[in-house]
């Protein structure tokens, strides 16, 4: 890692003000004042700030009640972002984990944890996802069996995998599907004649969005939160 990058880190300050604290001497690298921000570093050596040690923050981790409207991008000109919703030091550092669109509510995960964040969303862990949905026309039992062999959707070359669906009434269900696919739910039923008009996601394999979280609001994953959701066998 370049001294810069890991100043900023640090020190949660941004690239321009690390500039200057190189520039003004107030760092050392095992003991010698240094400036020269591209200095590569090996992740052994004692980086000081006008002699007081710094240290790489702990990894975070988040879940966001994500409201409709919100959409899953570090910055949008027209929209407010999941980032807009965390109130945190360096938040343009957390990465989402599984994206959710615009006017998808629900459960959310953010980090700056990108080998977490790559065995949560990895397609070949099949993490389970559960939606609760709402549908224009009414639900059919026989969807039921459909679902649980896979839905063929439009341009893919072979059908999803199977996906358990459970009737709540005529037009509400619960989904839960192990893929990630491009506006898959949404695709899953247009594929069977019908059009969701409201997808919320309930839980990503066995954690579950906090009862307590109200739209927009977050809270940090406990650390068995966290373990569950990185584990590659969940």
């Amino acid at each position: 890692m370049r001294l810069d990058k890991f100043i900023a880190h640090a020190t949660f300050l941004p690239r321009s003000e690390v500039k200057k604290l190189l520039k003004r001497g107030e760092i050392s690298v095992d003991g010698k004042t240094t400036t020269q921000g591209s200095h590569q570093l090996s992740g052994k050596e004692e980086i000081k700030r006008l002699g007081e040690r710094l240290h790489l923050p702990k990894a975070r981790y988040f879940m966001l009640h994500k409201p409709k409207g919100v959409v899953c991008a570090n910055q949008d000109p027209e929209h407010p972002t999941a980032l807009d919703c965390l109130q945190e030091p360096n938040k343009e550092s957390l990465q989402i984990a599984g994206r959710l669109d615009k006017d998808t509510t629900g459960m959310l995960l953010l980090t700056d944890d990108g080998q977490w964040n790559h065995r949560v969303t990895s397609p070949a862990q099949h993490k389970t996802k559960t939606y609760w949905l709402r549908t224009a026309d009414p639900l059919d039992e026989n969807l039921i069996q459909h679902f649980a062999s896979g839905i063929q959707l439009k341009d893919e070359p072979r059908p999803c995998r199977p996906a358990q669906l459970t009737l709540l009434d005529v037009h509400t269900a619960r989904l839960k599907i192990s893929e990630g696919k491009y506006h898959q739910v949404k695709r899953m039923f247009a594929a069977c004649g019908n059009h969701v008009l409201e997808l919320h996601r309930e839980a990503i394999g066995s954690v579950a969005l906090d009862k307590n979280l109200q739209p927009g609001h977050y809270r940090p994953l406990s650390e068995w939160e966290v373990k569950q959701l990185g584990d590659t066998n969940a």
